[in-house]
């Protein structure tokens, strides 16, 4: 199912065109980094088009500011962070409390290419917050999602998943060498393989899970780099900000890097299809070559890895 449809769409396609004509009225979304960046592009667009729209936040107070003036925006009311296994479970709480079944999850929350971080429970922090947390977070609401009779589950991955497999061996670099943008790429190779196994599973139950690589966009998500590594990337402008002077397939707009996001969440387009990577509004190609400028490596989509991980995970991490 890894290959690309006919669609209008294309790498400058922006949220308000994917979302055109399609009524989320009555639906249930959980966005987590829903109120900077990404996220909340996605929840301004899921709201607006009638969703009730739930974040959780590690930074309630800056969430709050974030949200004001968008309609059905909730903000769940006490600290999420997804490295801290008892704030999810707390949120699990409030949320089969209040709701009586959930339509649309958007794993979006994540952090990048930091120093060497272990969580509380000793897991390299890459992994934790990327991948762990949204894995017990999604395995918490599978019943609201299998009430839902029909629900989606986005998990945002990155172009970086070229940069590493998943290390079944040692992920945390417990003994390897702990290099900050292979760990980085082994959590997001980990969040596809995990969206694949998670499709495989539960599409009996009408879940559909994807994986999203929404471009290069400079956010938040980039804070912990030096200008210096963003010069590299191309990410400063002529002027001296962060950011594009121009922009092409791989680096967009906030707005354009959402597109993929909020279609996988809500197009019709995707009915029937479930376990693929997706990028530029489309289902990507599989990339076979090591300069290919699109597409998903097989690593990162390879069903018996995905079962694997999805098994092995509660051994190989606390």
């Amino acid at each position: 199912m890894q290959k690309p449809l006919q669609t209008s769409y294309t790498a400058r396609t922006k949220t308000d065109e994917v979302i055109q004509g399609i009524d989320l009225k009555g639906k249930v979304a959980i966005i987590t980094g829903g109120y900077a960046g990404l996220g909340l592009e996605t929840t301004k667009t899921l709201a607006f088009a009638g969703a009730t729209v739930i974040v959780p936040a590690r930074n309630v107070e800056k969430a709050k500011k974030a949200l004001v003036g968008i309609p059905n925006a909730i903000l769940y009311p006490a600290i999420f962070d997804l490295s801290k296994r008892s704030t999810i479970d707390f949120f699990l709480q409030w949320f089969n409390k209040n709701y009586l079944k959930l339509d649309i999850l958007v794993n979006s929350a994540g952090i990048m290419a930091i120093p060497l971080t272990k969580d509380e429970m000793g897991n390299e922090m890459q992994l934790s917050a990327n991948y762990l947390g949204h894995y017990y977070l999604t395995k918490g609401l599978l019943p609201k999602l299998q009430k839902a009779n029909g629900a989606r589950v986005v998990h945002l991955s990155s172009r970086a998943h070229r940069f590493s497999p998943f290390h079944f061996d040692d992920p945390n670099f417990n003994q390897s060498h702990y290099d900050k943008w292979t760990a980085y790429g082994q959590a997001k190779t980990a969040v596809s393989l995990f969206s694949v196994a998670m499709d495989e599973l539960f599409k009996k139950d009408l879940i559909r899970s994807f994986t999203v690589h929404p471009g290069s966009i400079v956010t938040g998500l980039s804070s912990n780099l030096s200008d210096e590594e963003l010069a590299t990337m191309g990410a400063i402008k002529s002027n001296g900000e962060r950011g594009y002077d121009q922009y092409n397939d791989e680096h967009k707009t906030i707005s354009e890097g959402a597109a993929t996001i909020v279609w996988c969440a809500t197009s019709p387009q995707l009915n029937g299809f479930g376990g693929v990577y997706c990028e530029n509004v489309n289902i990507a190609p599989i990339s076979t070559e090591k300069n290919d400028k699109v597409g998903v490596k097989p690593w990162a989509i390879d069903k018996d890895l995905a079962l694997k991980l999805w098994n092995e995970t509660p051994q190989l991490f606390r």
